[in-house]
C-alpha cells in the first residue's frame, strides 16, 4: 500500500490511503435495450401537431433511455449514462428537464431532448435517493427523498442557474465539478425538511454549502407525491405514516396512521385534497387531507403495492407490486377489476391517454389497453368484484380459489430488454467469466490446468459485468504471449493482463489526446500535457517487454475492445466524485482529476507498482518408485510465472549432462537408472540453459511432469507443456511453498 500525505494535513505525518478503483461495465452487444429491472418511467407528451411522445425509463443498469414512440413501436432515441449505481426514480420538470436519482447518492439533470448529456450533478443525500416528485404547474419544484429519513426540496431553475458564490452541492457532470475555467460550479438553494417539523431553507456559503441530516422521517422514504400547484408535499416510508409538509410556509404538517407495513407508493390529486397511498401490508388507502383522516381503504391486492397511477379525473386508481397484477379500481364504487398479470413484480406505472405504461423487474416494458379517459369501458367486459376493506379478506379470497380472470392476455406494446446477468463464476485461468449457463457443467467443460493469481473481481449488480480493477493486486497475473496468440511478439514474452486491459479501455482516450497534445502524450515522465499530474511515486520500475513508447501503446487483439458496443468505465480521481461514460466518449482532456493516478501511469509512463516477491524457490525429486536418482540436492528457483518446457529442458539436460550420446537406445529414449550425479543450487529459466540445439535435444525425448501426483502441464501459473509427453522415468515436481504447490 502507498503511503501519502493526508489533505489539508500540515505535519510530516503520514496515513495509509485506499486508491482510487477502475472499473469497466462490458456491454450487450445491443445497446439500445436496458439489461437491468427497470425502476422509474416518466412521459414527455408533444405539444406540437402530429410530433412523437417520448417515455424516458430508468433502469437497474445504470442508464436511462428515451423511446420515441408510435401507434405500434417504440424506438430508443437517447441513451443517459452517468450514474454509477441503479437508477431509482425520473421525473420530468422545467423546460424537458429530466431529473434522475440514483443509488449512487446524487441527482442528475438532463436536457430530456439532446443526445444524453448531463448538465448538473447534485450532491446533498448521504445515501441510497430512493424517489422523486415534481409540480406538474410549478415545474421548478422537484423533491428527493432517501434512505436515512432525507427529504429535500429542490428550485431546479437554480439549481441550473450560475451564481457567483461556489460550494458543493452541484457539479458539472462533464469534468467532475470544475467548469471550463478550472473553478468548482455553483450551487443552488434547497430546502430540508428537519424533526422540528419545519423546512428550513439553506443558503450558499463561500466555503461551499454542507447539509445537515434530514430528520423529518426517523427512518427510510420510500414514496413521495407533489400537487400540480406544488403546494404539498407528502412522503411515506418505513415509518408506516404518510406526512403532509406545505412547501411554503413549512410551519402546517399532518401525520396520517392507519398502514401497518412500509408505504412504497404515494400519489396526490391535482388540487391536493385528496391522497392515495399503497403500502407493503397490499393495502390502498384514500385520504382525506382536509379532514385528515384515511375515508377509504381497498383491499385489492395479495401482496405489496409498489406502483399507482390514476386517471386524470382521480376516480380511478391503477395499481401493481409484488403479485404481479395490475389492477383498475373504482375509488367510489370500490369495484375492481384485474386488468392483466405478468411474469415479474410491477415496480412503476405511467398512464398515456387511453393506455398504461408498466415496468417491472424485467428489463423489458410493455404498454396495455386502460381506457384512462373512460375506464368504464373496461369494467363493462365483466368480471368485477367488490374490494375489502381488511388485507385479510382479499387473501382469504385468493386462497378460496376465486381468482379474477385477466381482462387482457397480450399487451399492446412490448419495448424489449436484455436478461440481466444474475449468475457468474470466474473461471480459473482468469481471464474469462462464466454467465448465464448451466454453471456446473460449462464450468467443467472449461476448466484449464492452470493456476493464476486474482487480479480482478466482478459483480453483477447493473444487470451486466462489472469488472473491478483495484491497485496494486489487479497487476499481480501475468501470461507468456504464445499463450494469449499474440502474433509477432516472441512467444516468452511475458504480458501483464491488467496493464493490456487498461491499455485496450484507454485506447480511445490515448488517441484523442494524442490529436490534442501530439507525441508528447504518450510518454510524459509523470506528467500529463494541458494540466498538471501529482505524481505519487517515480520509483516504479519498467516493466519488461517492449522497449519504445510507441510500441508500448499498441493493444494486441485478445485486449480489444468493441467500439460497436464499447463498455464503460466507473472511476474517480483526484476530485469530484465517481462517474461514468463510455470510453468512445473520452474526449483525451481527462487526466487524474478524473481518472485513478495509478492507471495514467501505467499507460502513458509504463510503469507498475513494484512486487514483493518474483521467484519461487521449489525442489526437483524423483516419482516414487522411479529409479531415478535426485538431479541435485539443493532447492532450485524461478520466475512465478514459467513455461513447463523450460522445467522439462532443465530435467533433460541435467540427466544427460556429461554422458555419451551413446548411452541412448535406438528408440531415442533414456535407459532405466541414468541419472546425473550432485549438483548445485541452480535456477530454471533465467537464462541457465545452454544456447544452441544439442544433439539430445534433436531426438525429441519424452518426460513428463507431476505437481502433487497429478500429471500436470503447469507450474507456478505455467500455461503450456509444448513438449510434455509420457516417458518412463517420471519425475515429481514439487513446491516447498504451500501456496505454489497448492495452486499447481
Amino acid at each position: 500500500m502507498h503511503r501519502v500525505g493526508s489533505a489539508g494535513n500540515t505535519t510530516n505525518s503520514t496515513r495509509p490511503r485506499k486508491e482510487k478503483r477502475l472499473t469497466y461495465v462490458l456491454s450487450d452487444a445491443d445497446d439500445t435495450k436496458h439489461c437491468a429491472g427497470i425502476n422509474s418511467l416518466a412521459l414527455l407528451k408533444t405539444t406540437v401537431f402530429d410530433g412523437c411522445d417520448y417515455l424516458f425509463t430508468g433502469s437497474r443498469d445504470g442508464t436511462l433511455k428515451r423511446w420515441a414512440l408510435g401507434e405500434d413501436a417504440a424506438t430508443c432515441s437517447a441513451t443517459f449514462e452517468s450514474h454509477v449505481d441503479w437508477v431509482n426514480d425520473c421525473v420530468l420538470a422545467g423546460d424537458n428537464t429530466l431529473v434522475s436519482c440514483s443509488s449512487d447518492t446524487t441527482l442528475k439533470t438532463w436536457n430530456g431532448l439532446s443526445d444524453g448529456t448531463c448538465t448538473r450533478t447534485l450532491r446533498q443525500h448521504s445515501d441510497y435517493i430512493t424517489c422523486l416528485a415534481s409540480a406538474g404547474k410549478n415545474s421548478n419544484a422537484v423533491a428527493s427523498g432517501g434512505l436515512g429519513g432525507e427529504v429535500f426540496i429542490w428550485d431546479i431553475e437554480a439549481a441550473l442557474s450560475p451564481v457567483s458564490r461556489s460550494g458543493e452541492a452541484m457539479e458539472d457532470d462533464s469534468s467532475n465539478g470544475i467548469n471550463g475555467s478550472g473553478h468548482p460550479l455553483p450551487i443552488t438553494s434547497l430546502r430540508t425538511i428537519n424533526s422540528s417539523n419545519n423546512i428550513s431553507v439553506h443558503s450558499t456559503q463561500s466555503h461551499g454549502y454542507v447539509p445537515t441530516a434530514a430528520k423529518g422521517h426517523k427512518e427510510s422514504v420510500y414514496a413521495l407525491a407533489m400537487n400540480d400547484s406544488g403546494s404539498l408535499l407528502v412522503s411515506g416510508g418505513t415509518e408506516k405514516v404518510v406526512r403532509v409538509w406545505d412547501p411554503r410556509s413549512g410551519s402546517k404538517t399532518m401525520k396520517l396512521r392507519g398502514h401497518t407495513d412500509n408505504i412504497r407508493a404515494l400519489i396526490l390529486d391535482s388540487s391536493g385534497r385528496y391522497c392515495l397511498s399503497g403500502s407493503s401490508d397490499s393495502m390502498i388507502r384514500l385520504w382525506d387531507l382536509g379532514q385528515q383522516r384515511c375515508v377509504h381503504s381497498y383491499a385489492v391486492h395479495t401482496d405489496s403495492v409498489w406502483a399507482l397511477a390514476s386517471t386524470p379525473t382521480f376516480s380511478h386508481v391503477y395499481s401493481g407490486g409484488r403479485d404481479f397484477s395490475l389492477y383498475l379500481t373504482d375509488l367510489s364504487t370500490r369495484e375492481s377489476l384485474l386488468l392483466c398479470t405478468g411474469e415479474q413484480p410491477i415496480l412503476q406505472l405511467a398512464l398515456h391517454d387511453d393506455s398504461i405504461w408498466v415496468a417491472s423487474t424485467d428489463s423489458s416494458v410493455t404498454r396495455w389497453p386502460a381506457e384512462g379517459h373512460n375506464p368504464q369501458k373496461v369494467f363493462q367486459k365483466g368480471g368485477s368484484f367488490l374490494a375489502g376493506n381488511l388485507s385479510f379478506s382479499r387473501a382469504r379470497v385468493s386462497l378460496e380459489g376465486s381468482s379474477p380472470v385477466p381482462v387482457y392476455k397480450e399487451p399492446l406494446l412490448t419495448i424489449p430488454g436484455t436478461p440481466a446477468v444474475v449468475h457468474h463464476e470466474i473461471l480459473n485461468n482468469r481471464r474469462h467469466v462464466l454467465t448465464k449457463v448451466p454453471f456446473e457443467k460449462k464450468k467443467e467443460e472449461l476448466f484449464e490446468m492452470v493456476s493464476i493469481p486474482a487480479w480482478f473481481t466482478v459483480d453483477t449488480r447493473l444487470g451486466s459485468l462489472s469488472i473491478h480493477l483495484d491497485t496494486p493486486q489487479c497487476f499481480s497475473a501475468e501470461m507468456y504471449s504464445a499463450d494469449l496468440n499474440i502474433v509477432g511478439k516472441p512467444e516468452d514474452d511475458k504480458v501483464n493482463l491488467a496493464r493490456e486491459t487498461l491499455k485496450g479501455l484507454l485506447a480511445h482516450w490515448l488517441t484523442k489526446r494524442r490529436q490534442r497534445f501530439g507525441n508528447q502524450a504518450s510518454s510524459t515522465n509523470g506528467e500529463l500535457p494541458g494540466r498538471e499530474i501529482t505524481t505519487r511515486s517515480h520509483a516504479h520500475p519498467r516493466i519488461d517487454g517492449d522497449s519504445t513508447a510507441e510500441n508500448d501503446s499498441v493493444v494486441y487483439p485478445p485486449f480489444e475492445f468493441s467500439m460497436i458496443s464499447p463498455p464503460s468505465i466507473i472511476t474517480e480521481g483526484s476530485q469530484g466524485g465517481p462517474w461514468r461514460k463510455k470510453i468512445t466518449d473520452l474526449d483525451g482532456t481527462e487526466d487524474d482529476k478524473e481518472l485513478p493516478w495509478w492507471c495514467l501511469d501505467c499507460v502513458l509512463n509504463n510503469r507498475l507498482p513494484p512486487r514483493e516477491n518474483t521467484k519461487c524457490s521449489f525442489y526437483l525429486q524423483p516419482c516414487e518408485g522411479s529409479t531415478v536418482q535426485i538431479l541435485t540436492q539443493g532447492k532450485l528457483s524461478a520466475p512465478r510465472i514459467l513455461r513447463i518446457h523450460k522445467v522439462i529442458n532443465y530435467v533433460i539436460e541435467k540427466m544427460v549432462l556429461d554422458k555419451p550420446l551413446d548411452s541412448l537406445n535406438s528408440d531415442a529414449t533414456f535407459p532405466p537408472g541414468l541419472a546425473g550425479g550432485p549438483l548445485q543450487p541452480a535456477t530454471v529459466g533465467d537464462g541457465s540453459f545452454r544456447s544452441g540445439m544439442k544433439p539430445w535435444q534433436k531426438l525429441k525425448p519424452s518426460i513428463e511432469i507431476l505437481c502433487n501426483n497429478q500429471a500436470s502441464a503447469y507450474a507456478f501459473y505455467i500455461h503450456s507443456c509444448d513438449n510434455a509427453v509420457k516417458f518412463r522415468e517420471i519425475l515429481n515436481f514439487f513446491s516447498s511453498e504451500d501456496d505454489v504447490s497448492g495452486g499447481c
